[in-house]
C-alpha cells in the first residue's frame, strides 16, 4: 500500500460547534507492540449524534477538534516488532476505552477498564482520544481483536453487539447463583430455556440484543413506540423474536400475555418509558440498563412501589456501560451463529455504505436498515439513486 500522508478524517469542533471532513495527518508507528490498519468501515450510532449535537464529547489535550466514530472495522497494513498476534492483511475491531492512569484503579490495571473505578479513562471518538472515522489509525495490539476473514462484510457490527454481550455475561453469571435452584447449562442454547426476556427499543443495540437472547435460549419479545410492519419490526419477527408496540400494547398488558419476564433488556435511552416497564418485571427478575439518556422532561415515578417490588420480589436492577475485550471476542462469535442461523437476514442488519463527505447528514438521519456505515473502501459504497 502506498503510505499516505494526508487522510480524510470526519471531526468535531466544540469551540465552533461544526462537524466537517479535514485533512488529517496520517500516523506512523511509535511503539513496538503498535498496529498500523486501514480503516474500512466506521458504523454511526446514537453517541455519535449526540456528540455532533455538542451534548458531549472531548477533544485530546491542547487539540480544538475529535474525530468521531467508535464502531470501527479495520485492516492491518504495518506490525511493530513486538506485535506477535497480527499480520498484515489481518481484519481487526479496535475496543473503545483506554484505562486510568491511576494505580489504584484494580480495574484498570486488571484490562477491565470498562469497570474503572475513577472515571479518568480515554474512549476513542468519544473521550480525550481521537476515533476511527479516518483513512489510518495506530494503536496497540493488545487493544485490537481479531476478525474471521469471512466476516469482514458484518464486522462492523461488533461493537453495537458487545453491550449485550457484557449485559449477558453478567446476568449470566447472576442467573448461576441466584436462585439457588437453577443448574448451570452445558450448552450455551440452553443458558435461558424456559426463560422469558423483554427489549426495549428496536434500534441497532435493541435488535442486536434480540437476536443474541433468542440464539440464548430466551422466549424473546421486543417493545418499541414503532407501529408495525416496518423493516425492523419484520426483522425481529424473522428471528424469531415478538414485536409489542407501545402505541397499541401497554406494559401491563403485555406483561399479562407473557407470564413472569426473566429479563429486561433497556436499549432505547429513555428514562420516563424504562421506569415505566421496571413495574412490570417478574419475580427473581433482572432489569439491565443500557442507554444513557439525555436531558429529558422530568417524569413522576412511583419509587415507594418499585422499592417495595424490588424487596419483595428479589429483583436486580444492572447498570451496564461499554465493554472489554472478551464481550468482542463473544460478539464476533456471535456474529458468525447470527450468519450461520439467518444466512440471508443478517446482511440487511446494514443499510448502507457512504462516503466520509456524507457522515454529518447520516448522523443526523435515521438508518436504512439497522446500521448506516460510512465506508473508506469506495467498491464498497452504495451508489446514489
Amino acid at each position: 500500500m502506498e503510505r499516505l500522508t494526508e487522510m480524510k478524517t470526519v471531526a468535531v469542533f466544540p469551540a465552533s460547534q461544526e462537524v466537517k471532513v479535514i485533512d488529517g495527518q496520517a500516523p506512523r508507528l511509535a511503539n513496538p507492540d503498535e498496529v498500523l490498519f486501514r480503516v474500512l468501515d466506521v458504523g454511526i450510532c446514537g453517541t455519535d449524534k449526540e456528540i455532533c449535537s455538542f451534548e458531549y464529547g472531548t477533544p485530546p489535550s491542547g487539540q480544538d477538534h475529535l474525530v468521531i466514530g467508535h464502531e470501527a472495522l479495520g485492516q492491518v497494513v504495518e506490525v511493530g516488532l513486538a506485535v506477535d498476534r497480527l499480520r498484515p492483511g489481518d481484519l481487526v475491531v479496535p475496543t473503545v476505552r483506554r484505562p486510568c492512569p491511576h494505580l489504584d484503579c484494580r480495574a484498570c490495571r486488571s484490562g477491565h477498564q470498562d469497570y474503572c473505578y475513577t472515571g479518568d479513562f480515554t474512549e476513542r471518538g468519544i473521550k480525550e482520544e481521537h476515533g476511527f472515522m479516518t483513512e489510518l489509525v495506530a494503536d496497540r495490539q493488545e487493544n485490537l481483536v481479531l476478525v474471521p476473514s469471512d466476516l469482514g462484510d458484518l464486522a462492523v457490527l461488533t461493537e453495537p453487539l458487545t453491550i449485550a454481550e457484557k449485559a449477558l455475561a453478567q446476568v449470566f453469571w447472576l442467573m448461576q447463583h441466584r436462585p439457588p435452584w437453577l443448574e448451570p447449562a452445558t450448552d450455551p442454547g440452553d443458558r435461558a430455556r424456559g426463560l422469558s426476556a423483554l427489549v426495549l427499543g428496536v434500534g441497532p443495540v435493541g435488535v442486536l440484543g434480540a437476536m443474541t437472547l433468542v440464539a440464548a435460549g430466551f422466549r424473546t419479545y421486543v417493545y418499541s413506540r414503532e407501529l408495525p410492519p416496518t423493516d425492523r419490526t419484520d426483522l425481529v419477527q424473522e428471528v424469531g423474536a415478538t414485536y409489542v408496540s407501545s402505541q397499541a400494547t401497554s406494559a401491563s398488558e403485555l406483561a399479562a400475555s407473557i407470564g413472569n419476564i426473566d429479563l429486561i433488556y433497556e436499549a432505547v435511552g429513555h428514562s420516563e418509558f424504562a421506569f415505566e416497564v421496571l413495574r412490570v418485571l417478574g419475580t427473581n427478575g433482572i432489569y439491565v440498563l443500557t442507554g444513557v439518556p439525555s436531558l429529558q422532561t422530568l417524569a413522576q415515578v412511583d419509587s415507594a412501589g418499585l422499592m417495595r417490588d424490588m424487596v419483595l420480589k428479589n429483583q436486580v436492577l444492572l447498570g451496564t456501560v461499554n465493554a472489554g475485550s472478551d464481550d468482542f471476542a463473544s460478539a464476533i462469535r456471535d456474529l458468525q451463529e447470527f450468519k450461520r442461523r439467518w444466512p440471508q437476514l443478517v446482511p440487511a442488519l446494514i443499510g448502507g455504505r457512504y462516503p466520509p463527505e456524507r457522515a454529518a447528514e447520516l448522523i443526523f438521519e435515521r438508518p436504512v436498515g439497522i446500521k448506516s456505515v460510512i465506508s473508506f473502501q469506495q467498491d464498497h459504497i452504495r451508489p446514489e439513486p
